[in-house]
């Protein structure tokens, strides 16, 4: 049976809280030290940029894109002579496009709150010149999708908000 999408208000009422608690003080505790190390660094960009890439390379196997962080950066260093085969080569830009919609994100943040407005325009950068790119960048959904190893809804393993609800959900 699929995970359905929480459509409430939130939090929702049924979190068990007493089981939270615990985790929030280590949780706290890991980003001061986090943010402490990025703050005694001159340049805490050059520090997270690998981080971004592999964090770009993950998040866009959710979409089907394979490649490592590995072949990223080969074909960063030098597009020439990398011995990556085409279909590797073709699959790079969604990568970088990631790093691009999370960098761009980031500065956005910086003079903005969390808004549908950072959502879009990232989305829109997510989408530039790739697989993907005829599919409406920048804008919300309006079809029901759904994550499952078929192409069957009643098959699915999550099934995300519908669309007819979907800004109400993100707002």
């Amino acid at each position: 049976m699929a995970v359905q999408y929480h459509t409430g208000k939130f939090p929702p009422n049924n979190i068990e809280w007493r089981r939270l608690i615990p985790l929030i003080g280590p949780a706290t505790a890991s980003l001061a030290r986090y943010d402490g190390t990025l703050q005694s660094v001159p340049n805490a960009k050059l520090l997270l940029s690998p981080l971004i890439t592999q964090e770009a390379v993950l998040s866009s196997r959710i979409e089907g894109t394979v490649v490592n962080l590995e072949e990223v950066l080969e074909y960063d260093a030098d597009k020439s002579a990398s011995n990556l085969n085409e279909n590797k080569r073709s699959e790079i830009p969604e990568v970088w496009n990631y790093r691009k919609a999370l960098i761009h994100a980031t500065n956005m943040l910086d003079k903005l709150p969390l808004s549908l407005r950072v959502v879009k325009e990232s989305h829109a950068i997510l989408l530039k010149d790739v697989r993907g790119q005829f599919k409406s960048p920048g804008s919300f959904r309006t079809i029901q999708n759904f994550i499952g190893n078929s192409d069957k809804i009643e098959e699915a393993k999550f099934i995300p908000i519908q669309p007819n609800v979907l800004i109400d959900g993100l707002n």
